[in-house]
């Protein structure tokens, strides 16, 4: 039976990227900016509007496990796509990449692959509008036992939380995983997220999981506070794990060998896009091989801080040659 280091489970969403003017946003009532979700028949229509379409393989945890991969280890991604021109093209894609897609494209009579449609302005600006589509609908189904069961860390979406069948492919994916001597964390995601679902989080994390990785603000959402060192006291009482980033505060880490803080090179970004996204890929790089905590952390900032030197959620320098003129590996 093939083994991973480290296995994600989220939403496989395909990254549709078109430049266009102030004009064109307002001419489609397009909010610039900001990250909406559109219905099917929106996203239909604004897809087939984008001007030189760019595609490429996205959703959070996708990003992670894209990361964790250009960083050498063996990765899978459990995720739900329709047999479709974009889900076709995401399978391949992330195979292309080095990354195990284990699930099959879904045959006709589902949702569509699920699709996020980037405007970028001549400023700079991404304005996003999401279709959740197909992805939103994993369920236990989709998750191969084999391949949960054999994963050293599992990295689980906080997204998929959203539906009833996402909480049931979460504990699946959890369980094999440890049954089987792994290790499983989530990305909290979003506060919103937290918002929706507060008492399946905290119940999860205090049963389920081995580490959580958020950022301040979804920290402290967990808890409704303001004290983020509340928040943390509070959450490593349940987990034995917490990472937290806090921008260019760095990154706090609570484990069973007591608490660091490890400052970040404060850079003017690019595109935060995927910022956490390659922190998380950094950090599991690390603990996949049994590095130091604050070794972790400092992958993980110096992963973080090459995806935002440029447009794009995923690494594009020579991450492992980066790493290794840094010492860090």
């Amino acid at each position: 039976m093939k083994t991973y280091d480290l296995v994600g489970i989220g939403n496989a969403v395909v990254d549709v990227i078109s430049q266009a003017d102030d004009n064109f946003l307002e001419h489609m009532g397009i909010q610039k900016g900001i990250m909406q979700l559109v219905e099917r028949e929106r996203a239909e229509m604004l897809y087939g509007a984008m001007d030189g379409r760019v595609q490429t393989p996205g959703g959070s945890v996708a990003n992670t496990i894209a990361g964790a991969g250009a960083l050498g280890l063996n990765t899978a991604f459990i995720g739900r796509v329709h047999n479709d021109a974009l889900g076709r093209f995401y399978a391949s894609a992330m195979s292309d990449h080095g990354i195990d897609f284990v699930n099959d494209p879904v045959p006709n009579g589902e949702l569509p692959t699920s699709r996020s449609m980037i405007f970028v302005s001549p400023d700079g600006e991404r304005s996003m509008n999401t279709y959740l589509g197909i992805s939103s609908e994993l369920s236990s189904e989709d998750v191969p036992e084999t391949v949960a069961g054999s994963a050293k860390i599992m990295f689980l979406e906080g997204y998929l939380f959203d539906k009833d069948k996402g909480k049931a492919a979460f504990l699946e994916a959890a369980r094999a995983c440890r049954a089987g001597g792994g290790q499983t964390g989530i990305a909290i995601s979003d506060p919103f997220c937290v918002e929706r679902h507060r008492a399946d989080f905290l119940s999860l994390i205090d049963e389920e999981l081995d580490f959580v990785i958020g950022n301040e603000a979804e920290i402290r959402s967990l808890f409704q506070t303001e004290d983020i060192e509340h928040a943390l006291t509070e959450t490593a009482k349940m987990c034995p794990l917490i990472v937290c980033t806090r921008s260019g505060d760095g990154v706090t880490v609570l484990s069973e060998t007591g608490r660091i803080d490890v400052p970040v090179q404060k850079v003017v970004p690019v595109d935060a896009t995927g910022a956490g996204d390659q922190f998380a890929a950094g950090f599991l790089t690390g603990l996949a091989l049994g590095k130091p905590m604050e070794s972790c952390a400092r992958i993980g900032n110096a992963c973080a801080r090459e995806v935002i030197s440029h447009i794009g959620p995923r690494p594009e320098a020579n991450l492992l040659a980066l790493l290794r003129r840094e010492g860090l590996l």
